[in-house]
């Protein structure tokens, strides 16, 4: 479930810049000044506060308002991460305060003539990542629109579920709901359009935007979204996707984390659990975390309100990697599996549902004693993302707009220098480098794909201005097939085809 996505939590290549104060811009939120970094076109705002810091007696309640503060606040650097174990942000955070966003726009935008705005929600599985390793400046100014990156609480800190807790599960998504709700008030004092905001994410972040579209508490706080590798269809039993949970499975998952904790004999469980050091709740909680459905936030499950058209019908941009299960294939190769034609059908049966469509899955994915590696990839990657992707488009086009991609890169810059076992083609996560310098280091492409880079931002950017991914200088975007996104061969697609879209939807 994770983004697949190691980079460094370090300030932008903006952030860094010494400047001095007179060069610097100022801006004025409701809460207060804060005043930013001056780039080259563009302006950035880092650790804006969006809510209070959920520490103490707050920590597992609904994010509280943001305390008002006097003079100017430092917005140069990013504010911490949330608590998280070392890995996709190195050597992890223990800091509960990080309710923070960043805002990157560019020098054109005026109050009186505000530009999209792009909300972006990192992804990490629900348990790691932060806003602040997205390097937006290239999106804002040749996208001409200002992006807000955001911190939102992770793993049992914001997912967590106990009877009687108020807003059980769904912390994580509410922190989202409240930076959408600071946008709304504030994004104007940064040339930013109030009334064209358009929520997006990748993965975990990705789903995200699925459950917001699905949640009555997110109503009027965003009008366009855009999905990417975050399919609204996912199930907890596929488990390299993200999903949501039934309440009563996250109230479960609930019980044990305290007991772990040693909370669970006493009268008074969240008091003793408010107690609990960050440390201990990282090294306790499950590696896998999901938000819960069946709650006032999410009364429904995604896919559910999807089928149902219970859900927010604005414009939607959706799509996936034709090879989102690459990178966890590789792993498991690395992990000492072998994959032959001898134990295909029996190494199929380890990663899909039901183990008794094995025969059936191996014969339409057959294995020579050369490719099982990426042919396990593809496996993992049409169930878990793919073919789910193109269920969730056609129930999202039911009810609204719907533009659908398929980023396609086969040499896509690695977001890793590990050595792999195979090339991994366009795996989860690889197309972020084409729209964020990650960690704020610009990767290292051919003409080819600076040009497919820079089609694809006008893409974006032209659907957050106008619901439509279409401009006079890219290729056409049809709406009746998907788009193929890659170097010198943008154009329609037939994904569900060349992924055995229809197997997938018949097995259970």
């Amino acid at each position: 479930m994770c983004a697949l996505l190691a980079v460094a939590a370090v300030p932008s290549q903006a952030a860094t810049r010494d400047v001095g104060l007179a060069a610097t811009p100022l801006v004025h939120t409701r809460a207060g000044a804060v005043r930013g970094t001056a780039g080259a076109g563009y302006r950035t705002f880092d650790g804006i506060p969006y809510a209070a810091p959920p520490v103490g007696s707050l920590r597992w309640t609904p994010p509280h308002p943001v305390p008002p503060w006097r003079g100017v606040r430092d917005a140069t650097r990013p504010a911490s991460p949330c608590p998280q174990p070392a890995g996709e942000v190195p050597g992890g955070s223990t800091t509960e305060d990080c309710l923070y966003l960043n805002v990157t726009a560019p020098d054109t935008t005026r109050p009186h003539h505000p530009e999209p705005v792009v909300v972006w929600v990192h992804g990490g599985g629900f348990t790691s990542g932060t806003g602040s390793s997205y390097d937006a400046h290239r999106l804002a100014t040749r996208g001409d629109v200002v992006v807000v990156t955001l911190n939102y609480r992770l793993g049992a800190l914001g997912f967590l579920a106990h009877s009687g807790l108020p807003g059980s599960g769904t912390f994580g998504l509410a922190d989202q709901q409240a930076a959408l709700r600071w946008v709304r008030a504030n994004i104007g004092a940064f040339g930013g359009d109030r009334h064209n905001v358009t929520l997006a994410g990748e993965s975990a972040g990705g789903f995200s935007v699925c459950a917001q579209l699905a949640s009555p508490g997110a109503t009027g706080l965003f009008d366009r979204a855009i999905i990417e590798s975050g399919p609204c269809t996912g199930r907890e039993d596929r488990p390299f996707a993200p999903s949501a949970v039934s309440l009563k499975q996250a109230d479960v998952a609930g019980q044990t984390l305290v007991k772990a904790t040693g909370c669970g004999t006493g009268r008074h469980v969240m008091a003793c659990m408010r107690r609990v050091s960050t440390s201990r709740l990282l090294a306790v909680q499950d590696a896998s975390q999901q938000p819960a459905y069946g709650t006032g936030l999410l009364p429904r499950d995604p896919r559910t309100a999807l089928a149902r058209g219970a859900f927010h019908h604005v414009p939607v941009l959706i799509g996936s990697n034709h090879d989102e299960g690459n990178g966890w294939a590789a792993a498991i190769i690395q992990a000492g599996v072998r994959v032959t034609p001898a134990n295909w059908v029996e190494t199929v049966a380890d990663f899909i549902p039901d183990p008794a469509t094995a025969p059936a899955v191996a014969r339409t994915y057959p294995v020579t004693e050369t490719d099982g590696g990426p042919v396990l990839g593809a496996v993992i990657g049409d169930s878990n993302y793919t073919c789910p992707t193109v269920q969730a488009g056609t129930l999202l086009a039911a009810h609204a707009p719907v533009w659908r991609y398929e980023f396609a890169d086969e040499h896509a810059p690695p977001l890793s220098p590990a050595p792999t076992p195979f090339p991994l083609g366009a795996p989860h996560a690889s197309e972020l480098t084409y729209l964020f310098d990650l960690g704020g280091r610009p990767r290292t492409m051919t003409p080819a794909q600076h040009r497919l880079a820079d089609t694809m931002i006008a893409y974006w950017s032209g659907f957050a201005r106008t619901g439509n991914p279409n401009t006079p200088d890219t290729p056409q975007w049809p709406t009746v097939s998907a788009q193929r996104l890659a170097p010198d061969d943008t154009g329609p697609t037939d994904i569900t085809t060349a992924h055995h879209c229809t197997l997938w939807n018949r097995l259970p």
